[in-house]
């Protein structure tokens, strides 16, 4: 059986079971530092191809517009945002690979973070819980950029440690210089449990893949979110586990096994390199672009077709 097929039972089963699952939860229960939600409430289920997605995030080369920043205030070491599955008709998503710091801003502001007063009792939708919503940021800059491909409380995917968890796109940061490679309390002490991450500790090698999904269909509802917490890790689970299945699809991806993450860690100079060698209208899938031999529309990238034998 193809990932495609897989994917398409899996948004099916979701579709029919997630509203019967209903896992309700009062957030202020779990919103402190050591007592959180459980890993298994935003794990992504295990069929997912986790290794395979965080093998085509490492190689994904088109570069729009702001994309590029430092991954801590003073480091040579750049994370760059990739469009190369912004255009995709069901998955469509934007991609980096970068470290993993610790934004305590919201409703628990007052983390762990001597030496680091800055924190900010608001995020940019909400006052959200670090301790109890795993969520990512990503530089305001970029989100000015965009608009309303990423309109706040996007599903997101962080591959972290070989494995993969949902959270949401909850904060923007506007430091100066900005930023990438920033998670939830939350997020970031599932991702690296045994590390003590905080406010003023966080995850240095830029090894954690980072993907957050695009348009109204991949927000998160405010049936499963307020402006403090998750009320509803089911959905989120759902959504992730459909948003995924979709990109992987779209990606001929083979469902399965995970593998340790790949380190990468752009520069400036690699990232202009990379821009020029492939644009925006690139096919995403090489060897199925238009051109290409094949039997049926399964053998072609994105939305080509299969006509006379040959993908168009």
């Amino acid at each position: 059986m193809t990932f495609k097929n897989i994917a398409s039972q899996l948004t099916l089963s979701l579709a029919v079971y997630g509203t019967a699952m209903g896992q309700k939860v009062n957030g202020a229960d779990y919103n402190k530092a050591d007592g959180g939600p459980p890993s298994s409430f935003f794990a992504a289920s295990s069929s997912l191809p986790v290794s395979g997605l965080q093998s085509a995030a490492s190689k994904a080369s088109v570069v729009p517009s702001d994309a590029t920043y430092p991954v801590a205030q003073g480091s040579s070491v750049k994370s760059t945002i990739h469009s190369d599955w912004a255009e995709f008709s069901e998955g469509a998503s934007y991609s980096f690979v970068a470290d993993m710091d610790v934004d305590c801003d919201g409703l628990d502001y007052k983390c762990k973070r001597q030496g680091n007063p800055d924190g900010q009792d608001e995020t940019n939708w909400g006052a959200l819980a670090a301790y109890e919503v795993p969520f990512i940021v990503i530089p305001q800059k970029f989100l000015d950029h965009v608009g309303d491909e990423l309109s706040g409380n996007n599903i997101a995917a962080v591959i972290c440690d070989g494995k993969m968890y949902y959270g949401i796109l909850g904060d923007a940061n506007g430091d100066s210089p900005q930023v990438t490679g920033e998670a939830s309390w939350l997020m970031a002490r599932t991702c690296f449990p045994n590390d003590d991450l905080n406010g003023d500790a966080g995850h240095v090698p830029a090894d954690v893949t980072y993907i957050v999904f695009t348009g109204e269909k991949a927000v998160l509802p405010s049936s499963a979110l307020n402006k403090n917490y998750i009320t509803n890790f089911d959905t989120l689970r759902s959504m992730g586990d459909s948003l995924v299945g979709a990109l992987a699809s779209k990606l001929d991806l083979s469902g399965g096994s995970t593998s340790q993450p790949t380190t990468l860690a752009t520069t400036t100079a690699t990232t202009t390199a990379a821009s020029s060698t492939k644009t925006s209208s690139s096919c995403s899938w090489s060897g199925h672009c238009a051109g290409a031999s094949c039997s049926s529309d399964d053998d072609c990238s994105d939305d080509l077709t299969c006509n006379s034998g040959k993908c168009a």
